[in-house]
């Protein structure tokens, strides 16, 4: 098994790669933007994205997105293969587009929404925070971008301030000044997170549907 960063000779992945991405949207039921092959394919062939392969077998992938004219990025589309989950590959496509990220964009902040306890959990574990969405990017090119999300709903109802979503960001001119006070984010903060979003916006639903 090898994690590495994609190039032009990857592309013939772009394919499985969405296919797969979509699959594990529809069986966690949870929202997961969707993206095109070709969209795939332009992050590869930028050298913006990892991939993980078993000789010529597609294992897992992950790419970098740049927003707010470089002021941050984003480690989006994080995807195991079903046949390759549980052996821990999550967590070292995780580290390489992370590394990657900070070695291509070194002054940019690096953020994440979602809705994985696991990627919420590698996230602490690289030294991200929990954040309010109003300390990510701005740039409405990457809120757009939220509209294939089965949750998009709730994002525009509550004016982009939340969403079942946890932000999460890493601010390079922060690390060191805050390591001292840090204390390790549990797995059971997300988990009730999780909880209070979820029973919050089923309540709203309800009521909307009365």
């Amino acid at each position: 098994m090898k994690v590495v960063i994609a190039d032009k000779s990857h592309i013939k992945y772009a394919n499985a790669i969405c296919e797969t991405i979509e699959a594990s949207a529809q069986v966690r039921g949870t929202g997961i933007a969707k993206r095109t092959p070709e969209y795939i394919s332009a992050k590869i062939e930028n050298g913006n994205a990892v991939i993980a392969l078993d000789g010529d077998t597609f294992a897992g992938f992950c790419y970098i997105e740049k927003w707010g004219h470089g002021k941050f990025v984003a480690n989006s589309g994080l995807i195991v293969h079903p046949d390759y989950r549980g052996k821990g590959l999550a967590k070292k496509i995780k580290h390489k587009v992370f590394e990657h990220s900070r070695h291509k964009f070194p002054d940019a902040k690096v953020f994440s929404i979602t809705t994985g306890l696991p990627v919420m959990k590698m996230n602490s574990d690289l030294g991200y925070k929990p954040v309010t969405f109003s300390e990510l990017t701005d740039d409405q090119t990457f809120w757009d971008g939220c509209q294939t999300c089965k949750n998009y709903d709730v994002l525009t109802r509550t004016n982009r301030k939340m969403c079942l979503c946890t932000g999460m960001l890493y601010d390079p001119k922060k690390v060191g000044k805050e390591e001292e006070d840090t204390k390790e984010v549990k797995e059971k903060v997300f988990k009730r997170l999780k909880r209070i979003k979820q029973a919050l916006f089923l309540r709203k639903d309800k009521k909307v549907k009365k």
